[in-house]
């Protein structure tokens, strides 16, 4: 979230996305990930990621002065980041983050487009000048508890030692066993999956309909 002394009147915020920076920039060929607005905060909002004892009032001038963005980064696969069983039968979640710098680089560099915007769109020209920092940046990771687009756990490959399925999806130790949700991813990506979820399901569909001929 980024603070600044203008105001930012918009209620219905835009859906705007930028992945030029996704596959790393000048410096770093490494991924970094996707920038993306939400919809607009309110002080409600962000009573819940704020210390317990923040004023209301606080939080509500904080989003009267706020652009709002979502910045998601890819976790590299790694056999420890896993889904298990305990010995009662309950589901037990391994993750350690990885990646860290690629995210650190993406949160860097919108903090930089960010600063290179000097003049006010509501004043038309530079408001930022004087005592306090033209703007501010605040954020917070999304905990484990706030997981979604869940993809992996079976994933394919060619090879029945390191995947479970084929490359058309098919477990390898069965000929009538196909997966076609997003268990057969073998890393998340930093976008919404759905998308390729469904092309996927289209072509093993395709594949499906040849093998029955």
């Amino acid at each position: 979230m980024a603070l600044s002394k203008c105001p930012n009147s918009t209620i219905f915020q835009k859906s705007l996305s930028v992945n030029d920076f996704y596959f790393g920039t000048a410096g770093w060929n490494y991924p970094m990930g996707h920038i993306s607005f939400v919809g607009k905060l309110d002080g409600e909002t962000l009573k819940g990621g704020a210390p317990a004892l923040t004023p209301g009032w606080t939080l509500d001038l904080m989003a009267k002065h706020s652009l709002d963005f979502w910045l998601t980064s890819e976790d590299l696969p790694d056999p420890n980041n896993r889904v298990t069983l305990d010995a009662e039968g309950g589901i037990v979640l391994s993750y350690k983050p990885n990646n860290e710098e690629g995210h650190k680089r993406l949160i860097a560099k919108l903090k930089e487009l960010m600063q290179q915007q000097t003049k006010c769109d509501v004043h038309g020209h530079d408001c930022h000048e004087g005592l306090f920092a033209r703007n501010l940046f605040v954020g917070q990771k999304i905990p484990l508890a706030g997981v979604a687009h869940q993809v992996g756990t079976i994933r394919f490959g060619s090879d029945p030692k390191s995947s479970a399925l084929d490359e058309n999806c098919k477990a390898h130790e069965l000929e009538n066993l196909y997966v076609v949700d997003g268990s057969f991813f073998v890393s998340s990506g930093a976008v919404n999956p759905a998308l390729t979820i469904m092309a996927n399901a289209l072509r093993v569909g395709d594949h499906l309909i040849e093998r029955l001929r």
